[in-house]
C-alpha cells in the first residue's frame, strides 16, 4: 500500500461506520467526499479495507485515513473483495483485462504481484470458507447466473446452483456447512442457503422487502443483510434501505436505516469476534 491519502470530490459524502451489536450503536470511522464502498474487516481487527474508484484502500482504525493498496496492473477493481482467514491474502475482482471480471489474489502486504485465480469470466469474488481452503463467488456461465465454489487457487471450479434468475452475494456460514446467497428465483430477491455440494436448498426469508447480500457472523447463527423497499429492482445505490439481522427462531429485526444500497455491505464485514460489523452510508 502507499502512504498517500487519496484526494476526492463529488456530490455525495461517504461515511464508513461500525455497528456494535451489543450496544446497538453506530459509530463513524471516516468521512470522505469520495464514494467508497464495501468494507472488509482484517482478521486481526486493526483495520478495514474499502473499495473506491477502481482501487482498494486500507483504513487503520487507530488513525483512519484512506491509504491506497498497490494492486499492480489490476487497476479497475469493483467492490467484490475479501481477506483470507489467516490475514495473509487479499482476494478481489477486477475487469482491467477484457470484458467481465476475473478473480485475483495477492499477499496483503503487497510484496508480490496479483495472481489470476479464475480462468473464466465473469467471476465476482464474495467469500471464503472458514478454513481458507475454498472461495465462493457469483459467475455467469453459458448465459446463466450461478453460485460457484473453487479451491483458493481457482482450481476445481464447480457450480453449486444456477438458473435463469439472479444469484448473488454468496458467503459461507461460520461452520462452513452452508453457503448463504440471495436470489429472485421465486419472485423478489430473498435470502437462501444451500450446502456447498448443492444439496439442502432452503429459503430463509419471505417478506415484502427485497433482500440482498447475507453475511453470516463468524460465530453462531446470526446473519446481517441489506433490505430494500418492496418493488426494488436489482441492488441500486443511494436508496433508503435497512440493515437487518436474521437469527434462527426470531423474526428479522432492523438494526440500521440509512441511505445506501450498492456499496453498503456487499462483502463480508463482520469484526473477527462477531461483535460488530462495518458498513458504508451516503449523504448529499
Amino acid at each position: 500500500m502507499t502512504n498517500e491519502t487519496a484526494q476526492f470530490g463529488g456530490q455525495w459524502t461517504s461515511r464508513l461506520m461500525i455497528f456494535d451489536l451489543e450496544d446497538r450503536i453506530s459509530t463513524p470511522v471516516l468521512e470522505t467526499d469520495f464514494e467508497i464502498a464495501a468494507p472488509n474487516w482484517t482478521p486481526d481487527g486493526s483495520a478495514l479495507i474499502v473499495n473506491g474508484g477502481g482501487s482498494l484502500f486500507w483504513v487503520d482504525l487507530e488513525a483512519p485515513e484512506l491509504l491506497e493498496i498497490d494492486t499492480g496492473l489490476c487497476i479497475n477493481l469493483n467492490n467484490d473483495h475479501g481477506i483470507s482467514p489467516d490475514g495473509a491474502t487479499l482476494y478481489f475482482s477486477d475487469h482491467t483485462y477484457g470484458r467481465g471480471a476475473l478473480i485475483w489474489r495477492q499477499s496483503l502486504d503487497g510484496e508480490a504481484d496479483p495472481e489470476q485465480v479464475t480462468e473464466k469470466r465473469p467471476s465476482w469474488f464474495h467469500g471464503m470458507s472458514p478454513d481458507g481452503q475454498w472461495i465462493c463467488y457469483t459467475a455467469v456461465r453459458e448465459g446463466l447466473f450461478g453460485i460457484y465454489v473453487a479451491a483458493n487457487d481457482g482450481s476445481g471450479e464447480h457450480c453449486v446452483i444456477e438458473g435463469g434468475h439472479h444469484y448473488d452475494g454468496p458467503d459461507f456460514s461460520a461452520d462452513g456447512a452452508w453457503i448463504w446467497f440471495n436470489s429472485d428465483r421465486t419472485g423478489a430477491s430473498e435470502l437462501w442457503r444451500v450446502r456447498p455440494d448443492g444439496s439442502g436448498l432452503e429459503r430463509m426469508t419471505q417478506d415484502a422487502m427485497v433482500n440482498w447480500f447475507p453475511h453470516p457472523a463468524p460465530e453462531g447463527d446470526a446473519v446481517v443483510y441489506l433490505a430494500y423497499p418492496e418493488g426494488t429492482v436489482g441492488h441500486p445505490p443511494m436508496m433508503h434501505v435497512e440493515l437487518r439481522l436474521w437469527r434462527p427462531g426470531h423474526p428479522s429485526e432492523t438494526l440500521v436505516t440509512l441511505t445506501g444500497g450498492q456499496g453498503t455491505i456487499n462483502v463480508p464485514s463482520w469484526s473477527p469476534d462477531g461483535g460488530a460489523f462495518a458498513y458504508v452510508e451516503y449523504a448529499e
